[in-house]
């Protein structure tokens, strides 16, 4: 594969947010479904995607301006590394010094030299890294040639906003993916805030595969019910003599309002439980819908009311009571 920064037509010395704004120019453009007419596309759409895996991964940056890892993320050979220190040839190998036969020695000890023919390929071995598998030394002086495991794609992930009613109901949404691409997401019902959707293949691809997209799903506020996991809940205003003689009020629901039974006496605060009329269920669990849970809340008139007023120091006066006693 070519250099990736030239991939990318970007410079050596860009930064990060240099590298990804490039990357996402070049994915738009060349995306295969904006070219289904040029036979080229999903390659030069691969080639881009395989530079991005190398620079805009900052370990992977970094190995590839060191010279440690090629173009398409596989490690070079770095040579002997002997004594001398870093980066310098090692010890000088005079080949004659060596027998190849069982237990045979070099002149001056196993300890300045290597034991057999395993020890020069342990050797040569040894200064291979990232992802190969050293080759293992045969019987006889043979050994098996490296296996190297190709690097897979990479998933994206992405977070989308859905309302509540979408949420309870299901549907589906159109969803623009990092990598360019938008496609339609299913959305089931009931599906809570947090829980994550995975769509095969399509992620990043690598040498070894391509990626999986992770789509995780927030649920914007609502105006007026609250998401308790299956569970809704519900402020419901109620004016005095609501909740002082009792009586119905209609409380909404996802699927339309139902009438609430008050009973006389009702204090603020009090929640009253209506029985599926929550998140519909997602098909886990026990498959039954959640319940929508209503606390009352007395509202008292905006304008004040002399009668009102009258009423309530008369009560003060001849009928006190102390609601706060629990507290002392």
């Amino acid at each position: 594969m070519r250099d990736p920064y030239e991939v990318l037509g970007v410079k050596k010395s860009a930064d990060a947010a240099e590298i990804k704004s490039a990357y996402r120019k070049l994915a738009k453009k060349l995306h295969p479904d904006a070219n289904k007419n040029d036979p080229k596309a999903a390659q030069r759409f691969a080639e881009i995607n395989s530079a991005y895996e190398i620079v805009g991964e900052d370990d992977k940056r970094k190995a590839f301006d060191r010279g440690e890892i090629d173009a398409e993320g596989k490690p070079r050979f770095q040579g002997f590394q002997g004594p001398r220190g870093a980066g310098q040839a090692g010890p000088d190998i005079n080949f004659e010094q060596f027998h190849f036969g069982d237990g045979a020695r070099q002149p001056g000890g196993a300890a300045h030299g290597f034991s057999n023919f395993e020890d020069v390929i342990s050797s040569v071995l040894g200064g291979l890294g990232g992802q190969a598998r050293r080759g293992r030394a045969r019987a006889r002086g043979g050994f098996e040639p490296e296996e190297f495991t190709e690097p897979a794609g990479r998933d994206v992930a992405v977070a989308v906003t859905i309302t509540l009613a979408e949420a309870a109901a299901g549907g589906t949404r159109r969803v623009h993916l990092p990598t360019g691409k938008e496609v339609d997401v299913k959305i089931p019902a009931g599906l809570a805030e947090g829980k994550q959707i995975r769509l095969k293949g399509q992620g990043l691809p690598g040498a070894g595969g391509v990626g999986d997209a992770l789509i995780t799903i927030k649920i914007a506020p609502h105006p007026y019910f609250t998401v308790d996991g299956a569970n809704l809940r519900i402020d419901v205003p109620v004016t005095l003599y609501e909740a002082v003689l009792g009586g119905k009020v209609r409380v909404p629901t996802l699927d339309g309002a139902v009438d609430l039974s008050l009973p006389a006496g009702t204090s603020s605060g009090r929640t009253f439980r209506v029985p599926g009329k929550g998140m519909p269920h997602d098909g886990k669990g026990d498959g039954k819908p959640g319940d929508l849970y209503a606390t009352v809340r007395i509202v008292l008139p905006e304008q004040g009311d002399h009668d009102l007023d009258d009423l309530m120091r008369k009560w003060r006066d001849q009928k006190p009571y102390d609601p706060r006693k629990s507290l002392k």
